[in-house]
């Protein structure tokens, strides 16, 4: 038999309190044009009161640039709500979004291929 819990929800197994939709307010498509890639960083400009924790979180972590990618792993949120929390924060001008910067031209198909050749060699 399990153990008795110390309330309803305190287990790791639970998940979630709030589900992805209420931090969005069930918004599906951010203000902002991102992308995984896109980099951003906070401005330290004041905030409004109405935003939410996973907002005050998403800031705290673009004290040096990341991108969004990161942030919503951080999070532990989809992407697509990551981008909402985000572009709210674009729209009160707490944060700034930058496209990445490539240090090396993007890898051609060749290479990727000869990669997935080497690998299937060795399975």
């Amino acid at each position: 038999m399990a153990a008795p819990q110390d309330g309803p929800w305190l287990d790791d197994a639970a998940g979630r309190l709030i589900r992805p939709y209420t931090v969005s307010n069930g918004r599906t498509r951010p203000s902002t044009e991102l992308d995984l890639l896109t980099m951003v960083m906070a401005t330290g400009a004041a905030l409004p009161m109405h935003l939410g924790p996973e907002h005050l979180t998403a800031l705290g972590l673009c004290d040096d640039p990341m991108s969004v990618a990161e942030i919503a792993a951080h999070l532990r949120l989809p992407a697509v709500v990551t981008k909402v929390v985000l572009s709210d924060l674009v729209d009160c001008g707490a944060v700034l979004t930058h496209a990445p910067i490539l240090q090396h031209p993007p890898t051609d198909r060749d290479l990727l291929e000869a990669v997935l050749d080497g690998l299937r060699r060795q399975l």
